[in-house]
């Protein structure tokens, strides 16, 4: 496998566009790799650097993960892919089963982090944990809080992470 690398300003609209349907975040501790379905993200430049900022919900092992690993992978599809993949990633705990089996993802070597990108969604942001704060739900209007959030959903843990690489798998 090959991997051609994009300058990420190029892609900002179709990476923006696939988070409506979903795009997979991805983690690795020690041997176990995670993807889970995001809907939310943030493409831009911070502190001078291109970043990927992601929101979990405290209750995901996702979010365990991230704590520990400080990095993550976003992958994001190119044309064609099987949409059962977001629903499995989207829906199943990886403290339950392995989902990179169970959706049948390939893991590929990344380039710069621990955390492998995704053969299937083969646009691959490699990104390294900058910054982590925990939104907190009394700050946000009343319009917000009744369409995103209840008690029993909690708020999201926001990860700044760095875009240290980024590039298309290629068989």
């Amino acid at each position: 496998m090959t991997k051609k690398k994009i300058d990420i300003r190029d892609y900002a609209g179709e990476i923006i566009k696939a988070m409506r349907p979903g795009i997979l975040l991805t983690t690795k501790v020690g041997d176990k790799v995670n993807s889970m379905t995001i809907g939310w993200g943030t493409l831009g430049i911070i502190w001078e650097r291109p970043i990927f900022v992601a929101y979990v919900r405290h209750q995901r092992y996702t979010r365990e993960m991230l704590d520990k690993c400080r990095e993550f992978t976003i992958n994001v599809p190119v044309g064609e892919y099987r949409r059962k993949i977001l629903g499995i990633c989207g829906s199943k705990s990886g403290r339950d089963m392995d989902k990179i089996e169970v959706a049948g993802l390939t893991p590929v070597d990344p380039e710069v982090i621990n955390t492998p990108g995704i053969k299937e969604l083969p646009l691959t942001l490699e990104c390294r944990v900058l910054y982590s704060q925990e939104q907190e739900s009394y700050k946000f209007n009343d319009e917000i809080t009744r369409q995103f959030y209840t008690m029993e959903t909690g708020d999201h843990f926001c990860y700044y992470g760095e875009i240290v690489s980024a590039y298309i798998i290629e068989d």
